[in-house]
């Protein structure tokens, strides 16, 4: 254990979290600052973040490994839509062709972050190793790469009698090593991403389930996408990998750009175009409008995708089912419905959603001041009002996550050069206009990102403190724009 007079380790830049965009930032600081120290601060045992931590059936990304990839280095498998594993791999093996991964502390789990102005250092204070040590760092600037839910703890509604029931409930942040789900009944309530990965996935293999049931509240927008992408695989033959990479990358950012812009102006012939998508998909005869026509427009929240139509596959094969209804209690044998049907489960998948926690939930001081990030406004969706030298990497909303991560990282490099040129040491986001109107950071009406919204913080109607979920615009701003804004404060 280090001694408590004994200086703590000094870094010019920390970065909390190996996940993809922790591993994004490692490349862009020793790529654009190689002069800077830097370590990585991972708080499980390995790298891959999200693709490290779930393991349910079937987990898989929502977004094309196209845009999800880093920019500087080009995803090759054929398989545009990838699962976990590959995700993992790919990350890991990015750190180890660059070195990175001798630059990671794993089982450090940052608690508190303190700012001092009198020595323009954040005092970092880590739990180490499998008996959570306490450690003492320190280092210039903080950028939080942690993602923002929490790693420990789903979310898990209170249904009444959920003790009465004697088979298996689980939740798929922690899917257990032994479940065995051959031949059982399963129920995975829920319609989001994961509730769409798990249906067919269940139904797979020598110990697939004997029939799942995917029971929803209200109906969601299902959309079939290849598993390849066609024409990024034909540039690659033509072209090579960089090249068509680059190619494909941009061809599926307009996409995403037109859909979601198409959604946002027209939402009824989205609506329509979604729906119709379904009803081939499932056939005329099948209650399209009772379960995949919700009330909400396309993007009010995240579309889920289901690659080459599996889960749609799934329904036509008669093994698995949608269901509609209210939870209105648990039995000895299942789920007691509001309508008063019941479902009959050996196994319960709750696939509820996720607890939004920013920063991985360390608290932060500045100048002996507690911070609340609820009460900052958010800088270039990259940096929080009134708190120096910490960024943090968010992605977007309405597509791959990896896009504004990278920018952000190539952004956070510029700062700290343009700082290192001029002398500086310390900047701050500051909020000077007070015609301004704060707004909510992120418009989608999903359970979990509204559960959240009193503790994130807040949007500005005017730039830089407005985010556009718009990545040319974000290329624009972060990576030709000016970073001496007059909105930081330097010293």
């Amino acid at each position: 254990m280090r001694d408590r007079d004994e200086a703590p380790a000094h870094f010019d830049v920390l970065v909390v979290g190996a996940g993809l965009s922790g591993i994004s930032a490692a490349w862009h600081l020793q790529t654009r600052c190689p002069d800077r120290s830097y370590a990585v601060l991972e708080a499980r045992e390995a790298m891959g973040g999200t693709w490290d931590l779930f393991r349910y059936p079937g987990i898989r990304s929502d977004s094309d490994m196209y845009t999800l990839g880093y920019r500087f280095r080009p995803w090759r498998d054929p398989k545009a839509i990838a699962d976990g594993p590959a995700i993992r791999s790919y990350i890991e093996d990015t750190a180890r062709e660059f070195g990175i991964t001798p630059k990671i502390r794993f089982q450090h789990r940052v608690v508190r972050a303190e700012w001092s102005s009198s020595t323009a250092r954040w005092t970092v204070l880590v739990e180490a190793g499998p008996e959570a040590r306490p450690l003492r760092l320190t280092c210039g600037f903080l950028y939080a790469c942690s993602g923002y839910y929490r790693y420990d703890r789903g979310y898990m509604p209170e249904w009444p009698e959920m003790e009465r029931f004697q088979g298996r409930l689980v939740y798929p942040q922690h899917w257990p090593e032994d479940l065995d789900y051959r031949d059982k009944r399963v129920v995975v309530i829920g319609s989001g991403a994961t509730a769409i990965t798990l249906v067919p996935a269940m139904l797979e293999g020598e110990g697939a389930a004997l029939h799942v049931t995917m029971l929803q509240r209200s109906p969601t927008y299902v959309v079939r996408q290849p598993g390849q992408d066609r024409i990024a695989n034909a540039l690659r033959r033509v072209f090579g990998a960089k090249v068509a990479y680059v190619l494909s990358r941009w061809k599926n950012v307009v996409r995403q750009m037109f859909y979601y812009n198409l959604a946002r102006r027209r939402p009824d012939l989205m609506k329509r175009i979604i729906r119709n998508g379904v009803r081939v998909a499932l056939g005329e005869d099948y209650p399209v409008d009772t379960h995949f026509a919700p009330r909400y427009d396309p993007w009010d929240e995240r579309l889920c995708i289901a690659p080459d139509g599996d889960f749609f596959y799934a329904i036509r094969s008669g093994r698995a089912s949608v269901v509609t209804d209210q939870v209105e209690s648990f039995t000895e044998t299942g789920v007691q419905l509001a309508s008063g049907e019941h479902l009959d489960a050996d196994i319960v998948v709750a696939a509820t959603g996720l607890r939004v926690e920013l920063l991985s939930g360390m608290t932060l001081t500045v100048d002996g001041r507690p911070v609340a990030l609820s009460e900052t406004l958010s800088y270039k969706g990259m940096m929080y009002s009134d708190i120096p030298n910490l960024a943090s990497a968010f992605g977007y909303t309405n597509a791959s996550w990896t896009l504004k991560c990278d920018l952000v990282a190539e952004h956070v490099c510029r700062l700290l050069n343009h700082m290192a040129r001029a002398g500086l040491v310390q900047v701050t986001p500051r909020r000077s206009d007070p015609s301004m109107v704060e707004e909510p950071a992120l418009d989608l009406t999903s359970g979990y990102i509204q559960r959240a919204l009193p503790s994130l913080p807040s949007q500005g109607s005017k730039r830089p403190w407005r985010l556009h979920q718009n990545y040319v615009m974000d290329l624009l701003a972060l990576r030709f724009g000016r970073v001496d804004e007059p909105a930081l404060e330097f010293r």
